[in-house]
C-alpha cells in the first residue's frame, strides 16, 4: 500500500517545496517595502484616528460650559501666563521707545517687533494646544515591536505576492486525478481565485475597514485616549483582510464543484436558509465584534451566493429526472383535487 501511495507523497513535496520557496522569495522582496507595506496598512487607521480627532474637537467647540460664581466674589485673573507677559512687555517698549532718543528708540521698536512675533506664535502655539485635544495615536509596547510587525507584515504581503503561484501548485497536484475536460478548470481556478480574493482585500481595505475603525474607535473616545498597539494592529488588521479575501471565493470554488459535478444550482437553492446562518456566523468570527462591519461582510457574502447560484446554472443546471416528474404530477394532482 505505501508503495502506491509514494508517487502522491513524492508530487506532494515537490509542489509544498515550490509553494514554500516562492512564499521565501516573496518575502525577501516585501520585506525590502516593508516601510511602505506598513505605511500602506496602517493609512485606514491614521485616517480613522484623524477624522475621530475632529469630530471630538467639532463636538467639543459646540459644548456650552457654564459655572456658577458668587455675586459678592470675583473671579481670580490669571495674568501669568507667557502670552500676557508678552503683551504686557510690548506695551511697555512702546512707550519705553516714545521717550527714548532716536538710537535707543530704534532698538526699542526691533525689540517691540520681537515682541510682536513671540506673541504671534504663542497665539499659534495656544491655538494648537486647544485644539488638539484628542491624542489617539500607534504606539508599540515592546522593545524590538518594530521589527516583528516589520516582519509580519512583509509575510503578509508575501502571502498576497505568491498566491497566484501556490493556487497553481494545488491544483498542479489535484490535476493528475481529474478528466481532460476538468483539467481545463486551471485557468479559471488559479487565475480567478487570484483575482477574488484580491477583490475581497480590496473591499475590506476600501470599504470595511474606513467605517469599523472610525466606530470603534468613536465608542468611548470622549472618555479614553486609544493608545492602539501596532502590533495587535497587525493581527486585527490581517485576519480582517485574509477573511475577505477567502470569503469572496465562494463563487470560484461553487464554479470548480460545479465543474466537477458534485453541486448544482438546485441543491444551492436548498440549502441557503443554512448557508445564510453560516455565513453570519462566519462573518461574526471574520471581524471586530461590531454590527456594522459584520453586517459589511454579510451582504456581499449573500450577493456572493447568490452569484454562485447563477453561476451554477450555466456550468451545472439541475437536471430533472422521471422521479421529479412524477413528485410534480402528484403535487399538480392533488391541487386540482
Amino acid at each position: 500500500m505505501f508503495e502506491e501511495i509514494k508517487p502522491h507523497l513524492a508530487e506532494l513535496r515537490l509542489r509544498l517545496s515550490l509553494s514554500v520557496a516562492s512564499l521565501f522569495v516573496a518575502f525577501i522582496i516585501a520585506f525590502t517595502f516593508h516601510n511602505t507595506i506598513l505605511t500602506w496598512i496602517t493609512q485606514p487607521l491614521n485616517d480613522a484616528l484623524t477624522a475621530v480627532g475632529r469630530i471630538i474637537n467639532e463636538q467639543s467647540k459646540g459644548t456650552w460650559h457654564t459655572s456658577s460664581i458668587d455675586e459678592n466674589k470675583t473671579a481670580p485673573k490669571i495674568d501669568n501666563s507667557p502670552l500676557v507677559s508678552a503683551t504686557k512687555l510690548e506695551n511697555a517698549l512702546s512707550e519705553a521707545s516714545k521717550v527714548a532718543n532716536e538710537k535707543l528708540a530704534t532698538l526699542l521698536k526691533e525689540a517691540t517687533k520681537a515682541v510682536q512675533e513671540l506673541k504671534e506664535s504663542l497665539k499659534g502655539l495656544q491655538s494648537d494646544v486647544d485644539n488638539n485635544t484628542f491624542g489617539g495615536k500607534i504606539t508599540t509596547h515592546q522593545v524590538g515591536g518594530a521589527f516583528f510587525v516589520a516582519l509580519k507584515v512583509s509575510f503578509f504581503a508575501a502571502i498576497l505576492g505568491a498566491l497566484p503561484f501556490i493556487l497553481y501548485q494545488i491544483w498542479m497536484f489535484i490535476a493528475p486525478g481529474l478528466y481532460e475536460h476538468e483539467k481545463k478548470m486551471v485557468y479559471p481556478f488559479v487565475i480567478g481565485g487570484a483575482i477574488m480574493f484580491f477583490i475581497g482585500v480590496l473591499f475590506a481595505y476600501y470599504i470595511v475597514t474606513p467605517f469599523g475603525f472610525q466606530f470603534l474607535i468613536t465608542f468611548g473616545s470622549f472618555l479614553y485616549t486609544p493608545l492602539i498597539n501596532i502590533e495587535d494592529y497587525v493581527g486585527f488588521f490581517t485576519k480582517i483582510l485574509a477573511g475577505f479575501g477567502l470569503a469572496f471565493e465562494l463563487p470560484v470554488v461553487a464554479y470548480s464543484l460545479g465543474k466537477i459535478g458534485l453541486i448544482t444550482d438546485k441543491s444551492l437553492k436548498e440549502f441557503f436558509k443554512y448557508a445564510v446562518v453560516i455565513i453570519f456566523i462566519l462573518a461574526a468570527l471574520l471581524t471586530p465584534p461590531d454590527v456594522l462591519t459584520q453586517m459589511l461582510m454579510a451582504a456581499p457574502l449573500i450577493i456572493l451566493y447568490g452569484v454562485s447560484i447563477i453561476i451554477l446554472k450555466y456550468v451545472n443546471p439541475h437536471e430533472e429526472d422521471e422521479d421529479d416528474n412524477n413528485n410534480k404530477d402528484k403535487n399538480l394532482l392533488k391541487n386540482k383535487n
